[in-house]
């Protein structure tokens, strides 16, 4: 029991001081051996990703799979497009609340009972929208609401998992590989939406929904480990049989002594996490981003239908193929991308450690939260990928404001959403880098700051058309996502000596 104790204090201790062990499996002068960041293999990881990856996608698609239906659900319902529009911006809203909630109760309770109870919500909510009377549009309102709730916490809690099991050098590949699945939803949900509402109706979307999320509910009951590492460490503590899968595959073996009961700290408050100015920098210029790519994929059905108005609903869903595709490739090219920069940076700076005394120079130390510029290697290509988003934002509405082939926006789509996936990526994995121990709490809050700004774009974007134009509604979008450009420097400029305070206040607190 004293091992099973040593083990979970090590593990603890490594990832509150935020120091990444990819050499961990190397030993100490005294022959020693280092306790690795956690036990699970390179493929145990991949799978573990995977998963909730997978169940990602299920709550991004029922978000999506809803847009191409909305002019088919203002006839049936007898109500305005803005008012279903409305039920877009309230299911933005309540993903932008209630990941605060999942996030900070998964980092307090455990992952995988979190991700399950979302899953569940999910279900119950889209075999309500199923049976919905069309006479009740506040219900519809209310139950997407609700599912949004629980789509809302998978996004976090990746997150977390994503912190739990990886180090700084490879967690910029399976944040790509966690958004691959994540924004799948956006890419086929639109599709298979548009051809479900024209041969089957829009029920059926819903059906498909509730089905789907509880096969994969169970799928996740079976397989899916607790990583909490408060709960397992490194993944060598069994954690109580609540939190065990029905069939352990993932780490079998590896497991130390049960843990029958693991301490439970107050839950702390998520918005104190605002505070740290670097941060809060990078939560800001994050929910711009959020803005422009809801600015480009939610008035998509309704700008398509206005502009090229031979399309019908199946046409209106392939053309999220665009959207969608760039940012699944985007996700996966620009994950490599970081951990390949990263790789880089890191040999560049073991010679640079190395050339003046010929001395080996420790990994962990070069890689050690005070020492690594991760700011920098992280943000290094967000400048000309915010410049493409620009580029590509203006010109897409004055293509569709003088109405050129239909093959033009669509490029332009898809060139917009493999850059702003990319600096997704970077700011993302970035948020994870700064507070690891705080995963799901700081995915919450970007999705909170994220989803609110989105929000509040969809809210006015269709006055905003109406008023000037496409063409000059997305060139002010534009103009305003140049804006922020310079908060690139400020925090690279800003991270560093954000970090060394907190380090400072750490110690202090010993």
């Amino acid at each position: 029991m004293s091992q099973d104790h040593s083990d979970d204090t090590t593990s603890t201790s490594t990832i509150k001081d935020g120091r990444d062990l990819e050499d961990s499996s190397s030993q100490s002068s005294d022959s020693s051996p280092i306790s690795p960041y956690t036990i699970y293999t390179l493929r145990e990881k991949w799978a573990i990703v995977s998963m909730v990856s997978f169940a990602a996608f299920f709550c991004s698609f029922a978000a999506n799979s809803y847009l191409p239906t909305i002019p088919i659900l203002a006839t049936d319902f007898h109500k305005s497009a803005e008012l279903m529009n409305l039920t877009v911006t309230v299911y933005m809203v309540f993903q932008a609340i209630f990941p605060m909630c999942w996030g900070t109760l998964s980092d307090h309770v455990g992952r995988r009972p979190i991700l399950l109870a979302c899953l569940l919500v999910l279900c119950f909510a889209s075999i309500g929208l199923a049976l919905i009377p069309t006479s009740a549009y506040w219900l519809l309102s209310l139950l997407r609401c609700i599912q949004a709730a629980g789509s809302a916490g998978t996004l976090p809690l990746g997150a977390g998992v994503i912190g739990d099991i990886s180090t700084r050098a490879e967690r910029g590949g399976f944040i790509g590989l966690f958004f691959v699945g994540v924004l799948f939803g956006p890419t086929i949900g639109p599709v298979i939406g548009g051809v479900l509402a024209q041969t089957l109706g829009w029920r059926s979307i819903f059906w498909l929904v509730s089905i789907g999320s509880a096969l994969f509910l169970v799928f996740l009951l079976t397989f899916l480990p607790e990583t909490l590492r408060r709960l397992v460490g490194n993944g060598s503590i069994l954690p109580p049989k609540i939190y065990r899968p029905l069939a352990p595959l993932v780490g079998r073996g590896r497991q130390g002594i049960v843990s029958d009961r693991a301490p439970r700290p107050p839950l702390k408050n998520p918005f104190r996490i605002l505070i740290c100015l670097d941060v809060l920098v990078l939560l800001l210029f994050n929910a711009i981003q959020y803005a422009m790519f809801y600015a480009f994929i939610t008035p998509l059905s309704t700008l398509s239908k206005s502009t090229y108005p031979h399309l019908n609903e199946t046409e209106i869903g392939l053309c999220y193929l665009a959207p969608g595709s760039g940012i699944i490739i985007g996700g996966y090219v620009h994950g490599k991308i970081l951990d390949r920069d990263y790789r880089l940076l890191k040999e560049k700076l073991i010679q640079e450690r190395e050339a003046p005394t010929g001395a080996s120079a420790r990994s962990d130390e070069i890689t050690s939260e005070e020492n690594f510029p991760i700011e920098k290697v992280r943000m290094k290509r967000v400048p000309v990928q915010l410049f493409v988003c620009v580029a590509c934002c203006a010109s897409y509405g004055w293509c569709l404001q003088h109405k050129v082939n239909l093959a033009v926006p669509l490029v332009l789509q898809f060139i917009f959403c493999f850059a702003v996936r990319g600096i997704l990526n970077s700011s993302q994995t970035l948020l994870i880098d700064l507070l690891p121990t705080q995963g799901s709490s700081v995915t919450a809050c970007n999705n909170l700051i994220g989803y609110s700004f989105g929000a509040a774009c969809i809210a006015v974007i269709d006055l905003v058309i109406r008023a000037v134009g496409t063409g000059w509604t997305y060139t002010i979008f534009a103009a305003i996502d140049l804006s922020v450009g310079p908060m690139i420097w400020l925090l690279v400029w800003l991270g560093p000596r954000s970090r060394a305070r907190r380090l400072t206040g750490k110690v202090e607190g010993r």
